[in-house]
């Protein structure tokens, strides 16, 4: 009985691992559609605009399908606009200090940044609502939002501040660590949940952000000053800056579902009572 035990538990462990990668391709839909679209517009020379601008296309194109089809909701279409301009303003502020730079042509760029980059951070956002959503994610522990706010702006600030003054991202990831210390995320796969250490997390997508960021100077879209004679692997010290990227991501969209789901609760509360009113 003993190798038939074994045999049903190295099977289930199998079967959840694949619902789970399953979960996770669909909560990557938006990314991947932009992967494919940089990936066919490297290899393919498409007629009439430049390959930025069919980029900017693909991506809003898919952005208002996301949304017309149920797949986002207008409240996440808000998140995913701010995390949009966010990670726009950063572009611009980092290739005109020299960081990376977009060398391809087309008509909608600012300031050398071509609109569409602000969809792959845009994409990242629209990940977390999915999985979200397709896992059921759940939060123990969450730290008072007077802790979460002021460490998500110290974040996003530093990528600035650094250029000017000392870089304090490990001091930022010593933050993240206290702070988020007790804070596990909660997530069900098919019929179990299941627990993790939100820190582990944030590490596990930042790390794949930083493969597909390997993908995108691979086709690419961008590239930093080393790769500009021939491709070279992005630094894995990059790891760093997108796990605390991915942080200010994930406060936002925590914040926005745990703001919902209040009012929910709320909701029904009110409804219950009028429902005894009556």
């Amino acid at each position: 009985m003993q190798p038939v035990k074994m045999s049903l538990g190295i099977r289930h462990v199998f079967n959840q691992t694949v619902r789970f990668g399953v979960q996770q391709a669909l909560a990557c839909l938006f990314p991947g559609v932009i992967f494919a679209a940089l990936a066919v517009t490297k290899v393919v020379d498409l007629p009439w605009l430049a390959r930025y601008d069919w980029l900017l296309l693909v991506c809003i194109g898919m952005q208002w399908w996301m949304v017309r089809s149920g797949l986002e909701t207008r409240d996440e279409l808000k998140v995913i606009t701010v995390f949009h301009v966010i990670g726009l303003a950063l572009e611009v502020f980092k290739v005109n200090m020299g960081s990376w730079s977009y060398p391809d042509a087309g008509i909608f760029k600012v300031f050398g940044v071509p609109l569409f980059s602000g969809f792959m951070y845009a994409s990242i956002a629209s990940y977390m609502c999915q999985a979200w959503r397709r896992l059921d994610l759940g939060l123990i522990r969450w730290p008072r939002m007077g802790l979460v706010a002021p460490l998500a702006a110290a974040i996003y600030l530093n990528f600035f501040t650094h250029h000017y003054w000392i870089d304090i991202r490990w001091w930022l990831s010593a933050a993240v660590i206290v702070l988020f210390w007790r804070t596990s995320v909660e997530f069900t796969v098919g019929s179990s949940r299941y627990r993790m250490p939100l820190a582990m997390s944030f590490v596990l997508i930042g790390f794949f952000i930083w493969i597909g960021e390997n993908i995108g100077t691979y086709f690419g879209a961008w590239q930093y000053p080393n790769q500009a004679r021939a491709w070279e692997l992005v630094h894995l010290g990059k790891v760093s800056s997108w796990l605390l990227l991915v942080i200010v991501s994930f406060l936002i969209v925590a914040q926005l579902k745990l703001v919902k789901g209040r009012l929910s609760r709320d909701e029904k509360s009110v409804s219950g009572n009028m429902d005894i009113g009556r």
